[in-house]
């Protein structure tokens, strides 16, 4: 029997002006994992804690919002409902952070970028151009893609295409080929190129939660034939990924950045007639500040893809 949480305790509702928002936003990575163990794993807490936590919420609502399953958790209609407001709030409580913060402190500009790619020219430039100005960065994992921004944890954001873009103004910086990544002794390996139809039969990994465009994007997805891709394992990191492939179980696709190096068990071979990978800089759309008007600017002369290491 699927366990449920209890009932929330009758009595009057918490004022939403007392609602805890780290308790919002344990509600919202549940909804969004639909594990209670993967968003655990996520939040960096157990997986007990996690469960306190929403019930202190639902309390606090005096609605229950999720329901445990055999396969993992479910929104109640009640969380249906709550979830697309949750997610405002958080964001106009960061958007309100930030605007407290710009106020009160020197200038700020926090610069986001994924794996392989490399934003130092630019943040540079800009401290030498603004030395005033507080220039940090921060890395970020797929899953931050696009909701760093829209929270307000970065300011701008270096990333591959594609994410969702809703809200966003995008600027293409550079492109970089899409290489084929197997083992050593895998038939591919050593060719001077394949096409799509090569493929034909090889498992490709799978990323819990990825976007669909994403997914589709890196799977090589739909194919010409027609036929479904293979589902090889499930994956939540670069590095997971590349060991699944150097195990035999799967090959995957990856972005051949600028000084493109893998581990020395595996290779890339390129692939003939796929559209390469798009790195993009990416500013919340109505962000018309100092500072982020700079970085843009800096950023199109001062990163073109001159230097990196790989990954997707």
């Amino acid at each position: 029997m699927p366990d449920r949480a209890p009932e929330p305790a009758p009595g009057r509702p918490t004022p939403v002006a007392d609602l805890d928002l780290r308790l919002v936003r344990y509600f919202t990575v549940v909804a969004e994992h639909g594990h209670f163990g993967r968003a655990a794993h996520a939040l960096h807490i157990t997986q007990p804690s996690l469960s306190r936590q929403v019930r202190r919420l639902e309390q606090q609502l005096g609605a229950r919002l999720l329901d445990r399953t055999p396969r993992g958790s479910r929104l109640t209609a009640a969380g249906e409902v709550f979830l697309p407001h949750a997610k405002a709030l958080l964001r106009s409580a960061a958007e309100a952070a930030t605007r407290a913060r710009a106020a009160a402190e020197p200038s700020r500009l926090t610069v986001g970028y994924v794996t392989a790619t490399i934003v130092t020219p630019a943040v540079r430039e800009l401290r030498r151009r603004h030395p005033d100005a507080d220039v940090r960065t921060l890395h970020l994992a797929w899953q931050d893609l696009p909701q760093a921004l829209l929270d307000h944890r970065v300011d701008v954001m270096v990333a591959r295409l594609p994410f969702p873009t809703d809200g966003l103004h995008v600027t293409v910086l550079y492109d970089e080929p899409r290489v084929l990544v197997v083992p050593l002794d895998h038939r591919l390996a050593g060719k001077e190129s394949v096409t799509v139809d090569d493929l034909a039969g090889e498992p490709m990994p799978r990323v819990r939660g990825s976007d669909p465009a994403r997914s589709a994007f890196w799977r090589l997805e739909p194919r010409p034939d027609g036929l479904p891709v293979p589902d090889g394992p499930y994956v939540d990191e670069v590095e997971d990924k590349f060991e699944l492939v150097a195990a035999g179980q799967t090959v995957a696709v990856s972005a051949a950045a600028p000084g493109f190096v893998l581990r020395p068990d595996l290779t890339g071979v390129p692939l003939d007639g796929v559209e390469p990978s798009h790195v993009v800089l990416a500013t919340r759309a109505e962000d018309r500040g100092r500072l982020v008007t700079a970085f843009r600017k800096i950023a199109r002369t001062h990163l073109t893809g001159t230097s990196g290491d790989a990954g997707s």
